[in-house]
This record gives structure tokens, C-alpha cells and sequence, in this order.
């Protein structure tokens, strides 16, 4: 699987982004995700909307890379793991999990996680309401100013629009620096892009299958 990256620097951490979607948090042995949004597309078929297993698949093999490339002993998932929080979901993604038994994995529930108690038990599934706070971060879905600590959040699935003259305009994903926070973007690549106007206030790295542009 044809992989690139980009390190940046914050609040002396070394995060590594991933054109795959993911950031790799160096310092802590993490990874960090947002927006996996698993059974979303099951959740169409049944409303009728012919939409294929295998993103869903695709989804969760570029994952299953990511921790065998980088060897995390967490995965961090800044909310909407789950597209509707239904029992079917939630085992899907335990089978998946048990391929790696020492794998922690710290949930940040997002408006989409509406995991009901019936739900089935995953070991190692940490749930948190609102924030994870591991120093020198919070971790949370929808990207919020923080006064003091740096936020990464997801929620946004942030993109930008390119234009040249003469030239049809492109559309990319990004990860979203702004003074406060990173913005990840969605992992499943069953979303849209909520894309803006590059701000000069901004960090913008805008990624394709084979490089990454900083703006």
C-alpha cells in the first residue's frame, strides 16, 4: 500500500500525518483517527441505497496497515467510530480488533456514536463523553478554541478547493492547523469534503495518493 507523510512539530511533539488519513503520534506510540463511520454504508443498503461492502473494507484494511506499519500501542478515535452506534456495528469492528488482542483503543464519542447498552462488549474500548486529555493535548470530535491546551479534533472533514487559470479546479482533503488545533480528516473515504477558502491564519496539508502540498 503506496504510503506518504509529513511531520510537523506542536507543542514539542512530533506528529507524523499520513496521506492514508491517520497522524501518528511519535511520542505517545498513537495513532490518531477521526470519522470511521463503520456500518454507514450497510446503513444506506438498508434504506435502499446500493452502496458496496468493500469501502467499508478498504476502510478497515488501510487501518490494519497503519498500526502493522507503525506498531501503536493505542489507537486514539477523535468520535464517529460508528455511523449509528446499532449492535451490528459494534461487532463488526470487535471482530476486527481482535487481530490485535495489546491494541488499546480510546473512543472520543461523536455525534454519530450512539452506542446503546446492549451493545457488545470490545476489550480494550475505552469510551469518553466529551474529551480525552493526554499532556499536551485534548482530544475531542468537534474542534472547539481551547483556551489553554492544543485540540485535535475531527467532525469537520476538511478539504480545499484549488483553481488555476485556464484550469478545472481540484478538490482535496486536509488536516486543518489553525493557532489552537489540528482538524484530521475523515478516514472512511465514504464522506464528503467540507471545503473553505485557504486562510493566510491557516496551515493547510492538502494530500493525493502520492504527495502532500502545504499551504
Amino acid at each position: 500500500m503506496n504510503y506518504v507523510e509529513k511531520e510537523i512539530h506542536i507543542n514539542n511533539q512530533r506528529l507524523i500525518l499520513n496521506n492514508l488519513r491517520a497522524v501518528f503520534w511519535a511520542d505517545h506510540k498513537s495513532i490518531i483517527v477521526s470519522d470511521l463511520h463503520v456500518g454507514k454504508s450497510k446503513h444506506f443498503r438498508k434504506h435502499g441505497i446500493p452502496i458496496s461492502s468493500k469501502v467499508q473494507e478498504s476502510d478497515l484494511e488501510r487501518l490494519h496497515f497503519l498500526i502493522t506499519l507503525y506498531k501503536p500501542e493505542r489507537l486514539i478515535i477523535v468520535g464517529d467510530l460508528f455511523h449509528s452506534g446499532h449492535k451490528d456495528e459494534v461487532s463488526i469492528f470487535k471482530k476486527w480488533l481482535e487481530r490485535f488482542p495489546l491494541l488499546e483503543v480510546h473512543l472520543i464519542k461523536g455525534n454519530h456514536d450512539r452506542i446503546s447498552s446492549n451493545s457488545p462488549a470490545v476489550n480494550n474500548l475505552y469510551i469518553y463523553d466529551d474529551e480525552l486529555k493526554l499532556t499536551p493535548f485534548i482530544f475531542v470530535h468537534i474542534p472547539i478554541d481551547a483556551v489553554k491546551d492544543f485540540t485535535i479534533s475531527g467532525h469537520l472533514h476538511p478539504g480545499i478547493r484549488l483553481k488555476a487559470r485556464g484550469r478545472p479546479g481540484i478538490t482535496l482533503p486536509c488536516f486543518k492547523l489553525c493557532k489552537t488545533q489540528l482538524v484530521l480528516p475523515a478516514f472512511s473515504l465514504f464522506t464528503g469534503l467540507a471545503t473553505e477558502s485557504i486562510r493566510k491564519s491557516n496551515s493547510y496539508y492538502a494530500f493525493t495518493d502520492t504527495s502532500f502540498y502545504e499551504f
